[in-house]
């Protein structure tokens, strides 16, 4: 391993890379793991709580790309929320922003353990997802601008693969099956799947882990978020409409493999095309499992060199430039979460950081406009106040339902949060002495 010095993070990333790391940090929300909505939603129940949560990241990354733009920091929400509140909004919002990066990677994780296992059963599940993170993270090791390429190529394909399975079973979508059985836990329902709707859009502002990675922050940042968000709504609901339409609900809503089993059904399971298919939707799960190791790295590498971590995860590889320990130290958490949680509970975990994020970031935009009002902005969030207003009132119903209906899930995000301020205090403290 090369020496460490106080080597600075590259800039080398273009728009089409930012729209890559955007779409692909995503996209694996689309191959799995919203499925999981219908089984407390139904089919009608949980297209209302995707519209509800696609308004809210529509009006969020066009708020939001204005912090971006104008804090261009790996930090990211945390920067913003320090900048605007001090330590302790960024203790919050550096918090949440770890919690859904450090946890999204197990659930994509679980997601290529059983789609190797749909295609090979002799593979174990567990077993491949723990040797995911170990390719990846030496991916990782290698450099940003090879990370970035890597995710080009993955996320071009994955896009690609989810037209195609679009194209194949919409002829076979039926009205009278995607409306059997459509709302049978009522609007209780709706508030319930919210966190799996969230799960089409999550980690899609991991772009500003990377802005301090970027050439030209002020223009490229705007056009890779925007860019993405509307790719990522089409494929979202285009993909969520059609399967529903393929069989009933309860058929898909337990698995991690929804869109092969889908096209098992209109192929037949043993149909070169479903193999082929369920073959190359590894990409999709590649692509976000990639751009959440970069995502959750940066956060990390953040937070040490802001004091809040341990100041050896802020050291960046002088060879590679990229942040090796912080690498490391989010694998070996990820796996530990392989070993103890479950898909549904690590996506309601992570997105429960995710909209805790959302809300302090929302409020140190409101800050920062009263407070900084001759800050350069080069972009402006549009109809402002009413878009960052829309989705901060969205965000906070989508945090009271994610409470109400897994409340002991939230009482160890909220008790970690407590954990992690005690152990900042006492730090201050000893540092003060």
């Amino acid at each position: 391993m090369a020496p460490e010095q106080n080597a600075n993070l590259k800039k080398v990333l273009k728009p089409i890379h930012l729209w890559a790391i955007a779409v692909g940090l995503v996209i694996s929300g689309e191959y799995f793991g919203w499925n999981y909505g219908w089984g407390v939603s139904g089919t009608v129940g949980f297209l209302i709580a995707t519209l509800l949560v696609t308004v809210l990241y529509i009006t969020f990354i066009y708020s939001f790309t204005e912090l971006t733009t104008s804090i261009p920091q790996a930090g990211g929400p945390f920067a913003y929320a320090h900048r605007a509140f001090g330590w302790w909004g960024g203790l919050i919002a550096g918090y949440a922003t770890l919690v859904e990066f450090l946890i999204a990677p197990p659930a994509i994780a679980f997601a290529l353990g059983s789609y190797s296992h749909f295609l090979y059963p002799s593979l174990s599940v567990l077993h491949v997802a723990i040797s995911c993170y170990i390719i990846f993270i030496g991916i990782n090791l290698l450099g940003i601008k090879e990370s970035a390429t890597f995710s080009l190529v993955v996320t071009i394909l994955a896009v690609v693969e989810l037209l195609v399975y679009i194209g194949i079973v919409s002829p076979h979508f039926s009205y009278d099956t995607f409306m059997t059985d459509p709302m049978p836990f009522g609007w209780g329902g709706v508030f319930a799947a919210l966190p799996f709707a969230i799960w089409f859009y999550l980690a899609i502002e991991g772009v500003a882990m990377v802005a301090e990675e970027v050439e030209d922050p002020k223009r490229t940042i705007s056009l890779g978020y925007i860019y993405g968000i509307l790719t990522l709504v089409v494929l979202a609901l285009a993909v969520m409409i059609v399967t529903g339409g393929v069989t009933h609900w309860k058929n898909l809503s337990t698995i991690d493999y929804p869109l092969p089993a889908a096209l098992g059904i209109v192929l037949g399971r043993d149909s070169g095309l479903t193999h082929l298919f369920a073959s190359l939707g590894l990409f999709g799960l590649i692509a976000s499992f990639h751009g959440t190791i970069i995502g959750y790295s940066r956060q990390i590498y953040a937070l040490a060199r802001a004091g809040f971590l341990p100041r050896f995860l802020g050291k960046v590889n002088s060879k590679y430039q990229t942040p090796h320990w912080a690498l490391f130290a989010g694998g070996i958490i990820g796996c530990m979460a392989l070993v103890l949680g479950t898909t549904d509970q690590v996506i309601i975990l992570a997105a429960l950081g995710a909209v805790v994020m959302y809300i302090v970031s929302l409020l140190a935009l409101f800050k920062l406009r009263v407070a900084e009002p001759d800050m350069e902005r080069p972009f402006v969030a549009p109809f402002y106040p009413y878009f960052p207003i829309i989705s901060l009132i969205l965000s906070i119903i989508c945090l009271v339902a994610i409470v109400y209906y897994n409340l002991l899930l939230s009482c160890w995000f909220f008790g970690g949060l407590l954990l992690i301020s005690i152990f900042f205090v006492l730090n201050k403290k000893i540092a003060a002495n």
